[in-house]
């Protein structure tokens, strides 16, 4: 379902999801220790939560995924950061895939591959 909703915008999949899930905005931001006000600039697009609010969000949620969400508001992620700064491989792997101008297709195969490299890696590890 996330993957449906990945072309979209930050704040309509926040938008969708709590619509989907029948909880009033007023009740979300209560539940997240915000202003009304605050939220609905994020529904909007007005404004970027921070990721320890996006953690948040998805905690109310949970069909919300963490991974595009940071994506769409155009965050790492504190541990992908750190990881950026300590593999610098990783850090030119994505300036390629960045400049390259990949199709979603593409992106979506190059995750893909990654997911199994991560399989193997955690299968061999196992033995």
């Amino acid at each position: 379902m996330a993957g449906s909703r990945s072309n979209k915008t930050l704040g309509a999949q926040i938008r969708e999801a709590r619509l989907r899930a029948e909880i009033p905005l007023r009740e979300l931001a209560r539940r997240l220790e915000r202003a009304p006000s605050y939220l609905n600039d994020i529904e909007h697009d007005r404004r970027v939560p921070s990721e320890a609010v996006l953690v948040r969000i998805c905690a109310e949620l949970p069909e919300l995924d963490l991974e595009r969400l940071l994506a769409a508001a155009g965050r790492v992620g504190e541990g992908a950061a750190e990881y950026l700064k300590a593999n610098p491989t990783a850090g030119v792997l994505f300036r390629k895939v960045s400049g390259a101008g990949l199709s979603e297709l593409h992106l979506k195969e190059l995750l893909d591959k990654t997911d199994q490299i991560i399989r193997d890696r955690d299968e061999s590890s196992d033995e």
